[in-house]
């Protein structure tokens, strides 16, 4: 192995929750989303002379976990509906715990919403406000212009306000994050 792959593997083993965090954000699905990391992966390692020491280790892997789900979305579109077992109450197990219950019916109407979120607005949403990109960052990952990363999110998060039914948005501070 090279340094350069040494370094790229070293740095992917430290980032593997994040990536598997914005893989089972796009996709859905745990199943899916840790078929999509090991895809990144082992493109992130035969690609290791590609990556540039110095720049940003972790926008270079969603932008290569993004690209690969593109192209599973257009895969998909040829195949058939997939169902997550989770989803299936026939099977899923009996939840014990009021609390617990409370707490997973709002954790499935939060996800519920974001789900509902059109995929731009998912994306900008969850690389800003869950990975903390600044606007310029999640811009370069997509590959969009940063005007576009603030009225994606700006939409994002209106539409998810609105599914929890909150009428209007506080007031805004004089800084906006990822000004930088």
């Amino acid at each position: 192995m090279t340094d350069r792959t040494d370094r790229v593997e070293d740095l992917l083993v430290a980032f593997l929750p994040n990536l598997r965090r914005f893989a089972i954000s796009l996709c859905r699905s745990r199943d899916v989303a840790d078929d999509l990391v090991q895809a990144a992966c082992e493109r992130a390692l035969a690609s290791a002379d590609r990556f540039e020491p110095g720049t940003r280790f972790d926008a270079w892997m969603f932008r290569i976990l993004r690209n690969l789900w593109i192209d599973v979305v257009r895969k998909r579109k040829t195949a058939g509906v997939e169902e997550d077992i989770s989803e299936r109450q026939d099977i899923a197990g009996a939840v014990s715990g009021e609390r617990e219950v409370e707490a997973r019916m709002t954790l499935k109407s939060v996800a519920d919403a974001i789900d509902d979120l059109p995929d731009e607005q998912r994306e900008v949403l969850l690389l800003v406000c869950v990975e903390d990109f600044s606007y310029r960052e999640t811009a370069e990952v997509l590959g969009i212009p940063i005007g576009t990363v603030m009225s994606r999110l700006a939409r994002a998060r209106q539409n998810l306000a609105s599914a929890a039914g909150i009428s209007a948005a506080p007031a805004r501070s004089g800084v906006m994050k990822g000004n930088a």
